[in-house]
C-alpha cells in the first residue's frame, strides 16, 4: 500500500490518499478548505490515475470535514464514518462562525455508516474499523494489519491524545480504549494520526504520558 500526506492549513490537519498496485484508492479526512488545497488533492489523484473507492472520516470534527462536499462533486463520493458522529455535520456552520469564517460549502449528508469492526476494501488492501470513543463518540481508527499501520484520526497522536472537552467526549473513555483496543495490537504498527507527525504503537506505550 502507497501512502500520500497533505497537511491543509486552516486547521492544520492530515488527509491520507492511500493505494495499492491496483490503483483503486481511499481518501481520509480531506480537510482541504481552500481552493488551491482542494485542486491539490484532486490533482494528486487524477494524475496518479487513481480510482478512489472510499472516502472515509475518522470522525465529523470541523477540521475532519471541510473536503467532504468538494469529494462529491468531483468525484460522487459520499463520506462514510460512525453515526454517533453525524450529529456535527449539523453542528459544523456554528462551530465555524465560533473561529470566525463561514463555510464555503453546506456540510454534506453521510452515505454510509461505518461500525466497529466493519471491513473497508478496495484494491486488494483491507481496513478493519475500530471504534475508539472518547475523543468524539464516534471516532473511528482504520487498521490495515498487513501493512502493519493505523490511521488514527485525533484518538492517539505522538506523545499525546485528542482533547476529550468537546460535546460528546469522555477521557476515560478515550483513555480506557485505547489501552485497551489500540496498545493490543503490535508494537511495530505505525500511527497515522490526524495531526501531526508519524508514531508506533510501541513508541507510545512506553512515552505517551497520559499512559504512564
Amino acid at each position: 500500500m502507497k501512502i500520500k500526506r497533505f497537511e491543509f492549513n486552516m486547521f492544520p490537519v492530515n488527509c491520507y490518499v492511500l493505494w495499492d498496485e491496483t490503483k483503486e484508492a481511499v481518501v481520509i479526512d480531506p480537510g482541504c478548505f481552500y481552493d488551491e488545497e482542494k485542486q491539490t488533492l484532486k490533482n494528486f489523484i487524477l494524475s496518479n490515475g487513481l480510482q478512489v473507492k472510499h472516502l472515509l472520516n475518522t470522525h465529523l470534527h470541523l477540521d475532519h470535514i471541510f473536503g467532504n462536499p468538494f469529494m462529491l462533486q468531483e468525484f460522487g463520493l459520499s463520506a462514510s464514518a460512525n453515526q454517533a458522529d453525524e450529529f456535527w455535520i449539523d453542528e459544523a456552520p456554528r462551530q465555524s462562525r465560533m473561529f470566525g469564517f463561514r463555510l464555503q460549502e453546506a456540510p454534506v449528508p453521510l452515505g454510509h455508516y461505518i461500525n466497529d469492526g466493519d471491513r473497508i476494501t478496495f484494491g486488494q488492501t483491507t481496513f478493519e474499523a475500530i471504534h475508539v470513543p472518547g475523543h468524539s463518540p464516534g471516532s473511528l481508527v482504520y487498521y490495515c494489519e498487513a501493512d502493519h499501520c493505523m490511521f488514527s484520526g485525533d484518538v492517539l497522536f505522538q506523545g499525546s491524545i485528542g482533547r476529550a472537552d468537546l460535546e460528546g467526549g469522555n477521557f476515560n473513555e478515550l483513555i480506557d480504549h485505547i489501552r485497551n483496543r489500540l496498545f493490543t495490537l503490535p508494537n511495530e504498527t505505525v500511527v497515522y494520526p490526524g495531526h501531526g507527525a508519524p508514531t508506533t504503537i510501541g513508541n507510545e506505550k512506553s512515552e505517551n504520558p497520559f499512559f504512564r
